[in-house]
């Protein structure tokens, strides 16, 4: 089956054949008939298969015959992420290039006035984010009563980004005799939910198994020994450029996933000190930031992009040659879309693990999901680096702090001094002779230091490291001093009283 077998408008067909394909993928060559006639669709197929040509070939054919007018666009496509509604857009603007339609892209990080002025005008095509489409509808620039075609693209990404209640009511205010088109890699219970609610008698399109992934992909586990987190992070790192090392030149060019916005930045960094041509792409970036990154990895003016999952969908790059989990993903869909980024349109590609022992689990819940166990590896030079794994001390790391004294302080006192013990009932000088001639205990006769001689082993723990209870062998002087009888105090006590307070 050709393109022209597709009864598709000759000016579709032109942008069609001027892009070189001629052939239809599996989800198109199903998808586009059913959209043509008006039908809703429900189109499942694992990412890099052409989805979004299944639906903008057939709107376009569609919106040819007809009018936009101001703020009521009719077509509206939802994406996830503004890379992806970027993407969709590019496709657009490819197929339409003979056929007069205008379209306005509706995505964060862009100022609200210069598309407010494309939806005053009226848009045929408009192609929006979740949130900032509600944006314009609350501000009143924006209503949703002449849409003829919805399509939602990425439909279980939706489910993982929170957008689903916003999909609900952004539903609800488009008209019940719409057109929908709905497409996903994978469908959740989430997702099946909500096509049976907003879709009617929906044409189902399922060109591969859900949760699957493309066959042109070699997939490889390498697995990074237990050991501290840090550590591990430092392992993952030496293993990840094992790995370059090893595949050499057939790496053109990579992705490299990571779950934590942090650990890309400290990525990005250590493969620029080892020499990489590297560039990194996240949320937080700015969307010009965003768009030069990706422009830059298109053009091959860098080689490795660190990523998180934000480039997970809607990146468009058939010549990607690798992709590196640095982080298992911790949805098991993830990993699909992840690896679907190499091995587009036809290619192979190759698609590498790295796996903690602590992220076993997720790896397990991935192989379950594809129903096969995903291929181990062993890189000369990664388990060594395993081994050798440096980690920065935590704060349960560091050594206790001791309370040593300074200088002089923390000098040992004279072995042979002893406690001196006062017996209020003898004179001083006797004290002196009496105490001399008393058998030291056992405890008594080890010499004694000061905390810092000990080694610091803590306040509870005499010299030879046993635990003390109470005050030990040592009897404080205070305790041995005999309480008078005061009841009957008369003259004659004043003299006890006296040696009292003399002792």
């Amino acid at each position: 089956m050709t393109f022209s077998d597709l009864n598709l408008d000759p000016k579709v067909l032109k942008a069609i054949a001027e892009t070189g394909y001629t052939e239809p993928t599996p989800i198109q060559a199903e998808g586009i008939p059913p959209a043509l006639e008006g039908k809703d669709v429900l189109g499942i197929a694992q990412t890099g298969t052409g989805k979004t040509a299944a639906f903008s070939i057939p709107m376009i054919n569609r919106l040819i015959k007809g009018r936009a007018r101001a703020r009521m666009p009719r077509t509206l496509v939802l994406a996830p992420t503004r890379e992806l509604a970027a993407q969709v857009a590019e496709n657009f603007e490819t197929y339409s290039k003979h056929v007069k339609l205008s379209m306005a892209l509706l995505i964060g990080g862009v100022s609200f006035k210069e598309q407010d002025q494309k939806i005053d005008r009226g848009v045929d095509v408009l192609i929006a984010t979740p949130g900032r489409l509600l944006d314009h509808v609350e501000r009143g620039k924006l209503m949703l009563s002449g849409i003829e075609i919805m399509v939602v693209d990425e439909a279980d990404r939706m489910l993982d980004m929170g957008f689903i209640p916003d999909i609900e009511r952004i539903f609800k205010m488009t008209p019940f005799t719409r057109q929908t088109l709905f497409f996903s890699a994978t469908m959740p219970p989430e997702i099946t939910r909500l096509t049976q609610e907003f879709l009617s008698n929906p044409t189902r399109i399922e060109v591969a198994r859900a949760s699957s992934a493309s066959e042109n992909i070699t997939q490889a586990l390498v697995s990074i020994g237990s050991g501290r987190k840090d550590g591990v992070a430092k392992a993952k790192r030496d293993g990840l450029r094992a790995i370059l090392a090893d595949e050499g030149d057939s790496v053109t060019n990579a992705i490299i996933f990571c779950n934590r916005k942090r650990d890309i930045g400290v990525l990005e960094k250590s493969l620029k000190k080892h020499g990489f041509s590297v560039g990194s792409l996240h949320g937080d970036l700015d969307q010009r930031v965003r768009m030069a990154t990706l422009e830059d990895f298109r053009e091959n003016r860098i080689t490795l992009l660190v990523a998180s999952d934000v480039a997970a969908r809607g990146l468009d790059i058939p010549a990607v040659s690798h992709v590196f989990n640095f982080d298992v993903p911790t949805h098991s869909e993830d990993y699909v879309h992840r690896i679907g980024r190499t091995g587009r349109a036809g290619r192979s590609g190759k698609a590498f693990t790295l796996a903690a022992s602590a992220e076993a689990k997720y790896v397990e819940q991935i192989e379950k999901m594809l129903n096969t166990s995903i291929p181990p590896m062993e890189l000369p030079g990664v388990a060594k680096t395993v081994e050798a794994v440096d980690f920065i001390p935590t704060e349960e790391d560091q050594p206790k702090r001791s309370r040593t004294r300074r200088g002089s302080r923390s000098k040992q006192i004279d072995e042979n001094a002893s406690v001196k013990t006062v017996n209020a009932s003898q004179p001083k000088n006797e004290e002196r002779s009496s105490h001399q001639e008393r058998p030291s205990s056992p405890t008594n006769s080890e010499p004694q230091t000061t905390q810092a001689s000990r080694g610091g082993r803590g306040r509870d723990r005499d010299d030879r490291g046993s635990r003390v209870k109470g005050l030990g062998d040592h009897m404080p002087a205070f305790m041995l001093i005999p309480i008078p009888d005061l009841s009957n105090r008369n003259a004659a006590d004043d003299d006890d009283i006296e040696a009292l307070d003399a002792a």
